[in-house]
């Protein structure tokens, strides 16, 4: 290895002094710290058959957002005319570039996902790693504000007798450097300020620096958590603590000591990462790249009706601007804000042609990665869940 690699028997030391009790516990307060593995399996059990009425909230509010959403898209518009634009685009251009970029997109995640935990000493296999993302990606497409992606990697990961220590490490690392991207890309064209891309933003320039500061509050809240788990627990726990005066917490004790245990896991991760801050550029890195190739997609739409006059790295801009707005919103995959941010910003490159650029960059960079991160997830739910089971039974 290099002068730059990471010593894994070091970081493993380090990492394993993660108390797996104390991560186990922030699944569930029941588990038997006596027998962890058997318990830990049975609550992920229990709660997957718990959290379905859940999941139908989800799906119902997310027809809910997609009927308002395509009400407030297409009211007042001609239809013949959007399906006369729509015509107009190349096939051979769009499809099958579209769904490789997407499909490279949740992939790249999986290429991080496997290289923050090799680097820890754990040896996943990249084809479940691809499983983890597919999994992450379909929960966040469906749940507001993304919410739902990570808990269930974490449920598929722990279910394959990945450290939870080790996977909510990897986690956070995943979140820092995927927001992180969008800070600093979206920053950096507002700071600089280019004629060209103010003129196209100047309607919305209020919600993209609106998700640039949400951002950067969500990343410097992980970054305390990390850097300085001393702060983020007098934090917490002074929150802990208004929410018990005002009666929203009634037991204040069991929050304290959850909050205890918590913490006591995130000092460990503050010396790994303050000792291998290589591993969070080379994170950042893989997620710029990981971004941009969704952002792709609206390029190759631009491409696929044979436009002229917009450079590649103005409507990379662009969409990332529109991901920067609508990131941190709580709506099912930023739906609705995302598709208003689009007709306002790229007016000016697509002309009589936004609406059904719209709907195709749209459609395969959300609709499309959602349909295959629903079969994906079936499949990772037969392979991670059911095929194990079943063996086991027959044993």
């Amino acid at each position: 290895m290099s002068d730059n690699s990471i010593n894994n028997t070091d970081i493993k030391e380090d990492i394993d002094n993660i108390d797996e009790d104390v991560a186990v516990n922030n699944l569930n307060e029941n588990v038997d710290v006596n027998n962890p593995e058997d318990d830990v399996d049975a609550e992920l059990e229990k709660n997957k058959k718990s959290n379905w009425k859940r999941n139908v909230f989800n799906v119902a509010f997310l027809a809910l957002v997609f009927g308002l959403t395509m009400y407030g898209v297409f009211r007042g518009e001609d239809y013949h005319a959007v399906i006369d634009g729509l015509k107009q685009t190349d096939l051979v251009i769009l499809v099958v570039p579209c769904i490789v970029l997407v499909l490279a997109f949740v992939m790249l995640e999986s290429v991080i996902i496997k290289y923050i935990f090799t680097t820890i000493g754990d040896r996943p296999r990249i084809t479940r790693c691809f499983l983890y993302s597919f999994v992450g990606f379909f929960f966040s497409l469906i749940t507001p504000s993304a919410s739902g992606g990570q808990p269930a990697q974490l449920i598929f990961m722990r279910k394959d007798k990945l450290s939870v220590a080790h996977s909510t490490l990897v986690l956070i690392l995943v979140t820092i450097g995927y927001k992180l991207v969008l800070v600093v890309l979206g920053g950096i064209a507002l700071i600089i300020r280019p004629e060209r891309i103010m003129v196209q933003i100047r309607d919305v320039e209020f919600w993209i620096w609106l998700g640039i500061i949400l951002n950067v509050i969500a990343i410097a809240g992980m970054l305390v958590v990390v850097f300085v788990p001393s702060l983020a627990k007098k934090i917490i726990v002074f929150c802990v603590k208004l929410l018990n005066k005002i009666n929203i917490l009634k037991d204040r004790q069991k929050w304290l000591d959850k909050t205890n245990d918590m913490m006591e896991k995130y000092e460990d991760a503050s010396r790994y990462i303050k000792s291998h801050k290589i591993v969070l550029i080379n994170v950042f890195l893989l997620s710029v790249v990981q971004r941009v190739s969704l952002f792709f997609v609206t390029v190759v739409v631009y491409w696929s009706f044979h436009l002229h006059g917009t450079s590649i790295i103005d409507i990379l801009v662009l969409q990332c601007l529109i991901s920067v707005g609508a990131d941190m919103l709580p709506l099912p995959g930023g739906m609705g804000i995302t598709e208003r941010l689009f007709l306002a910003i790229f007016q000016g490159a697509f002309g009589a042609l936004t609406l059904p650029a719209m709907i195709l960059s749209r459609g395969f960079s959300f609709y499309i990665q959602l349909f295959i991160c629903a079969i994906m997830t079936v499949v990772a739910y037969i392979v991670v869940f059911w095929i194990p089971n079943k063996r086991k039974t027959k044993n």
